[in-house]
């Protein structure tokens, strides 16, 4: 039996909970799927969805396995990529079950085609199925059933045709309980004989005329930058209409007989057809295809002209042998390239709790979305939010070290800014009221840093305001750009304008990445999709004149962010990467406590960013005699930002944070007490606090406690001291804010790391050794998930789940107020 065309979706509850049953494990179950099927990136689960997986657990009808086969279904995955991949983890039961079950289902293998054919002419519309022996067959026009001889067989047949059978059909494939419904099939009558193969006979005559096609459109070649035009024209009584369809998808603001497209990009390549019809026929035009070549400049006599200040101008003129030899630089090749990247790495930062500026709302939901998004891609992505103006230059630092020749570097901004003379600039938390350029990170330096590193692609996303700043007169020099063709700016607004966040109910969303998020894991240029962006942007009614994307690029290759990684299996910088990125990452494993009352406590951490986590006290055991009994964290170092009426508390939202919430989250057997710590980049020393116990006994009134000293080392981000000063780098010509104040060795990937952390060395790195929980794209992703513990009482790791931000279906059909709207302006 074929079983590749059908979906996980199509299968019945009790298959899908007969295999959750069987993934419900920790050695060969849901997690190793969801690894499996991670091959093919639209299947690949995120962060937050892989932990609501694992929260399913603390449901008592909640199952991991079940969760997961969920999304597969919901992302239209197959029984036979789904078959595929219980293979690849060697899960002999599920296949062989699955295996059974198919055998079971019913498929249609050959559906009923659509067909014209002339007044009592003869029509047979044709169903076949595979499954279980004895299939039964059921025909209906529309609603009604056919109940003639043919009305019950795989084959339907209308002969003699008559007027009445026009119409659609449908046939339902059934045995037993089991059924599944075939493809609807369109039966329409044509006259023999007519001005072209178009042509459709009124079913009223007297009163309309058949639509004959006149014109059909053309398939064309043009170039990025051209103008196409295509045309279909048809008579008929009543008038024709329109209607043009790009890859089957209609565009609804083309609806008369010309097709014009001014600038065509490679977004504009495909397939087009326009349907034509009235009152009584439809009839769709031929295909024509629209390719995207190189650029029309051959098509053309080529004139140099020199427009240096100093220079006079001079003029080249190519043609004849000369434009041939020109031709074939940009013919096209033969075979579309297939562009990759060596690493992709990312640096995120959200700054909103500004010491002399107005408080933002948005950033810590832009960074947190934006982050999952990105590590859906296989991104490397450090998150940090709230950052001075010391941290801000060493995690750049940071971020070039993870930089290499092919790499992709995207860095991203969310916060209070400004632009000056074309150079933009990044307000650290701590820049004064009256601030300048010396106060601020200029984005033109960073990107003259990321080309010495000869990066594949270099990103820039700026969801900041681009206001003039009064204070600051001086004209900042960056370093020269190289011509590498390949940087993209995406301005979440445009020159000497705001930007702007929406208040949400419990977070906010930034309107950048509100339209961002939809469009930034397709499979299309960085440019053609940052296009489309600016496009909802510009059809919402909250932005339209208040707020538009702008886009700089030069880049002259079709390159991605959904790119694959490839590079050599050995790549000692790679290994570099790798550790470096993954030193960030590095959560404190889950503990067991014993007291001496008898009392067990799990301690567990979470990573909500780079640099604030979670951390969650639950108890496992209690005595019978010790009635009440909760474990709390207390005596934390000054260097780290805890709220104390938000620590210990029962619920992720009591303890502030709106993003690892899940709506409708089920209450856990065990309850749990939630601590949020922020500013891990200002830890000098290891993480140390004390678990105080508060228990009382059956017999007595009085509560007692018990202390536990704990120490973590530094977790996360911590481990890189962003808080100091990177060694100083010889002097340039570039204003004070530029980062060539700070080193950024080549070699060093120092990263001050503790006892407890990983020691590494750079002759490890040129030897090419890498650590084993670092060595795949899968641990990349995962670096942020909680530590599983093996306890016999606790087998699923704590937060991450999808935030509570709007969806994304709803961002124009929410009635927004400009009231709740904020700028990130400066001052």
């Amino acid at each position: 039996m074929e079983e590749r065309n059908m979906r996980v979706g199509s299968v019945s509850e009790e298959v899908l909970d007969r295999l959750s049953t069987m993934l419900d494990n920790t050695t060969c179950g849901w997690r190793q799927l969801a690894d499996a099927v991670s091959e093919q990136p639209k299947f690949r689960c995120s962060e937050s969805e892989l932990t609501s997986c694992s929260l399913q657990v603390l449901s008592t009808a909640g199952s991991p396995g079940r969760t997961l086969l969920g999304r597969l279904a919901d992302r239209s995955c197959s029984l036979d990529f789904l078959l595929h991949c219980l293979r690849k983890m060697d899960h002999q039961e599920a296949v062989q079950y699955l295996t059974t079950t198919l055998a079971e289902l019913i498929q249609i293998t050959v559906q009923p085609q659509t067909q014209q054919a002339p007044v009592g002419g003869r029509v047979v519309l044709t169903c076949r199925a595979s499954g279980p022996p004895g299939l039964s067959y059921q025909w209906f026009r529309g609603k009604e059933e056919i109940l003639d001889e043919t009305g019950n067989t795989p084959e339907l047949v209308l002969s003699p045709t008559v007027p009445a059978h026009q119409g659609h059909y449908i046939c339902r494939v059934h045995h037993g309980g089991n059924f599944i419904f075939s493809q609807w099939a369109h039966v329409r009558f044509s006259q023999t004989a007519g001005c072209s193969p178009g042509w459709s006979s009124s079913l009223f005559p007297g009163s309309a005329s058949g639509l004959c096609v006149i014109h059909q459109p053309q398939s064309r070649a043009a170039s990025e930058g051209d103008s196409v035009f295509l045309e279909c024209t048809a008579e008929a009584n009543p008038p024709v209409q329109y209607e043009w369809y790009h890859n089957m998808v209609r565009m609804t603001q083309h609806k008369t007989r010309s097709l014009k497209i001014p600038c065509v990009t490679t977004a504009h390549r495909g397939q087009y057809r326009c349907k034509m019809f009235n009152l009584y026929h439809e009839v769709w035009s031929d295909t024509a295809t629209i390719t995207i070549g190189p650029s029309s400049i051959t098509d053309a006599s080529w004139v140099e002209v020199d427009r240096g200040l100093d220079s006079q101008e001079v003029h080249r003129s190519t043609s004849g042998p000369g434009l041939s030899q020109l031709r074939q630089t940009f013919n096209p090749p033969s075979s579309v390239k297939h562009f990759y990247a060596t690493d992709k790495v990312a640096l995120l930062i959200g700054n909103m709790n500004y010491h002399y500026h107005t408080q933002l709302c948005a950033p810590i939901a832009d960074v947190h979305e934006l982050t999952n998004m990105l590590r859906q891609m296989d991104f490397k992505v450090v998150s940090l939010l709230d950052l001075n103006w010391q941290e801000m230059h060493s995690a750049v630092t940071e971020f070039l070290l993870l930089l290499d020749k092919g790499v992709y570097g995207l860095l991203y901004f969310a916060g209070h800014g400004y632009e000056n003379y074309g150079n933009s600039f990044m307000l650290p938390i701590d820049a004064p009221a009256s601030h300048t350029s010396e106060h601020c990170l200029c984005v033109q330096n960073i990107l003259t840093r990321m080309q010495e590193k000869e990066t594949g692609l270099n990103v820039l996303l700026l969801d900041m305001c681009r206001k003039r700043n009064l204070y600051d007169d001086v004209i900042v020099q960056p370093g020269l750009l190289k011509l590498t063709a390949n940087i993209v700016f995406g301005y979440a607004t445009c020159a000497d304008a705001k930007a702007y966040e929406v208040k949400g109910e419990d977070v906010s969303n930034g309107i950048f990445i509100r339209f961002l998020k939809r469009r930034v894991c397709e499979d299309e240029k960085v440019t053609v999709m940052l296009d489309r962006v600016a496009e909802d942007m510009g059809s919402c009614d909250i932005t339209r004149g208040r707020q538009a994307l702008e886009l700089r690029s030069n880049l002259s290759e079709r390159r991605s962010l959904t790119d694959q990684i490839e590079t050599a299996e050995c790549s000692a910088s790679h290994s570099a990467r790798n550790l470096q990125w993954a030193i960030a990452h590095v959560l404190p494993k889950s503990l067991c406590l014993q007291f001496d009352c008898g009392v067990k406590v799990q301690l567990g951490f979470a990573a909500e960013f780079s640099n604030v986590m979670v951390i969650y006290t639950r108890i496992l055991e209690q005595p019978h005699e010790i009635v009440s009994c909760c474990a709390q964290l207390t005596d934390f170092p000054e260097d780290v930002d805890i709220d104390l009426k938000q620590s210990n508390q029962e619920t992720l939202l009591e303890a502030g944070s709106l993003l690892l919430i899940k709506e409708n989250l089920p209450s856990p057997e065990v309850p749990s007490l939630y601590t949020r710590i922020r500013g891990l980049q200002r830890l000098r020393r290891a993480l140390t606090f004390t678990i105080c116990l508060h228990y009382t006994y059956s017999n007595m009134d009085d509560e007692v406690q018990e202390r536990q000293p704990v120490t973590v080392g530094k977790p996360l981000v911590s481990k890189l001291n962003l808080h100091e000063p990177r060694p100083p780098h010889a002097p340039s010509a570039s204003s004070s804010s530029s980062l060539d104040s700070f080193n950024v060795p080549e070699t060093s990937f120092r990263a001050s790391v503790d006892s407890d952390a990983w020691s590494y060395h750079a002759s490890e790195a040129q030897s090419g050794r890498e650590s084993s929980t670092i060595d795949s794209p899968t641990t990349s992703r995962r670096a942020n998930i909680p530590e599983e513990t093996d306890s016999e009482y606790f087998h699923s790791p704590q937060p991450l789940v999808a935030s509570k931000s709007l969806p994304h279906s709803q961002i124009n059909d929410t009635n927004y107020k400009f009231s709740d709207m904020y700028n990130f302006h400066s001052h």
